[in-house]
């Protein structure tokens, strides 16, 4: 029998589990105050995922960029995969909260969509002429 022992990140109370396995086969997790820690922990040792945050460029916007996050979670063996492909991405402003600014990343069929507004150059020049001209 094989222990392993974790720290679950699902709450604020980070609890240490101590998880028996054998043969890969999780055989009991102790150490949890609530339910999820038990999930967390059997997702971690089994079939590990993470959620992926960064940033890519955006061009004609009124900031050089736009922080992103996979929709969902992600296979933990695939986020550097992940991360090397956004560092080519480069999104057109306006960006609006939620755009997909890649599909599919990494082949996981996760989107990576933008967290944040990004308005547009041109919108601030147009609202710069207005003000002027009253």
């Amino acid at each position: 029998m094989e222990e392993k022992k974790l720290i679950c990140i699902n709450c604020p109370m980070g609890c240490m589990l101590t998880v028996a396995m054998e043969k890969g086969m999780i055989l009991s997790i102790e150490g949890n105050t609530c339910r999820r820690g038990e999930t967390y922990a059997g997702k971690e040792l089994t079939n590990p995922t993470r959620i992926v945050t960064s940033t890519v460029k955006v061009s004609g916007g009124r900031e050089h960029m736009v922080s992103v996050k996979t929709k969902e979670d992600i296979p933990k063996d695939k986020v550097m995969e992940c991360v090397r492909a956004l560092k080519n991405v480069t999104v057109k402003a306006p960006v609006r909260i939620g755009d997909v600014v890649m599909e599919d990343a990494a082949g996981t069929g996760v989107d990576i969509v933008a967290t944040k507004d990004v308005g547009s150059i041109e919108a601030k020049k147009n609202e710069l002429f207005i003000n002027e001209a009253e």
